[in-house]
């Protein structure tokens, strides 16, 4: 399972991606994109939405479900991820690149920290918790 060093992830299977100029990239994790099966919806918010961390701002339809995502952080949206609307298999292919799904300007940057890393959040997965 794919899982960048440089990344945070957050118990709900989000991922996020510092992009070193105050915003982030969110997305969901391999693990997460895995255990729905194939993506066939993602539903996007708007751009300009306010976010608190927690707060779920969008779906993932998949043949086996439908899953709420949730912010890992607080912020405010300034991108949405356009190609998924006509590829929404972009998340299964290339979970932490081209699948990514927001990008969300940071109210808080210290949220981050409270995130897992790459390792805490593989021993979360190994330890059932997920």
């Amino acid at each position: 399972m794919q899982l960048p060093d440089s990344f945070r992830y957050s118990k709900d299977h989000e991922w996020v991606s510092d992009q070193g100029d105050g915003t982030v990239l969110v997305g969901i994790t391999h693990y997460a994109q895995d255990a729905l099966g194939d993506i066939v919806f993602v539903e996007l918010p708007e751009v300009g939405a306010e976010l608190s961390a927690e707060d779920d701002f969008g779906v993932v339809e998949s043949v086996k479900t439908v899953s709420d995502v949730y912010a890992p952080v607080s912020g405010e949206v300034v991108a949405i991820n356009d190609a998924l609307e006509d590829a929404p298999e972009l998340v299964n292919e290339s979970p932490y690149e081209k699948g990514w799904i927001v990008r969300i300007k940071l109210s808080d940057p210290g949220e981050i920290n409270a995130l897992m890393d790459a390792a805490g959040y593989e021993a979360f997965l190994n330890d059932g918790e997920s």
